[in-house]
C-alpha cells in the first residue's frame, strides 16, 4: 500500500526494549530504511549540584556517547541507515520540536503502561507528544 508510506517517521527511544520494538513496525511506513529517525533525549544536568562541572562540552560528551551506542545497537539490530538524533532538554517538547524541525509525518512510540498514581504524578511523554504534536502519533502498547 504505497499510499500509506511516509516521507519521514520518527521513533523516540528511551533504551528500553518496548521503544526498540517500534522500530519494525515504523519501518513498515517508509520505502526505505534512511526515512526513519530515532530521537534520544537525555535529561539536562542539574547545574545546582556540587559535582557537577560547568563544562559547557558535557552536553555534547554525553551527546557523543549516546550517538555511538545508537548507532552500534541500532547495527547489531539490522536497522543500519536509520538517522539518528540526541538532544538534551525535556523529552515530549524536544521530540515535538525535533518531529517539527525534520517535518515528520508521523511518529511512533510506545506507551509503558503506567496508570493510576504514578501517571499522574510523573505524567506521560506519550500522552503530551500526542497533545502537543503537529502530525499523527501512533501509540504502540
Amino acid at each position: 500500500m504505497s499510499w500509506l508510506k511516509k516521507k519521514s517517521v520518527l521513533i523516540p527511544l528511551d533504551f528500553s526494549e518496548l521503544s526498540y520494538q517500534a522500530i519494525s513496525p515504523a519501518r513498515e511506513y517508509v520505502e526505505n530504511i534512511s526515512s526513519l529517525q530515532v530521537i534520544h533525549v537525555l535529561p539536562p544536568l542539574n547545574q545546582e549540584y556540587p559535582t557537577v562541572m560547568e563544562d559547557p562540552l558535557e552536553d555534547q560528551k554525553r551527546k557523543q556517547t549516546v550517538q555511538t551506542f545508537l548507532h552500534n545497537k541500532l547495527s547489531e539490530m539490522g536497522y543500519e541507515g536509520i538517522n539518528i538524533e540526541v538532544a538534551v532538554g525535556d523529552p515530549s517538547t524536544t521530540i515535538v520540536d525535533y518531529a517539527q524541525k525534520i517535518k515528520a509525518d508521523l511518529i511512533i512510540m510506545p506507551s509503558h503502561g503506567r496508570k493510576g498514581v504514578s501517571r499522574f504524578l510523573l505524567g506521560s511523554v506519550a500522552e503530551r507528544v500526542v497533545r502537543l504534536s503537529h502530525c499523527p502519533v501512533l501509540i504502540l502498547k
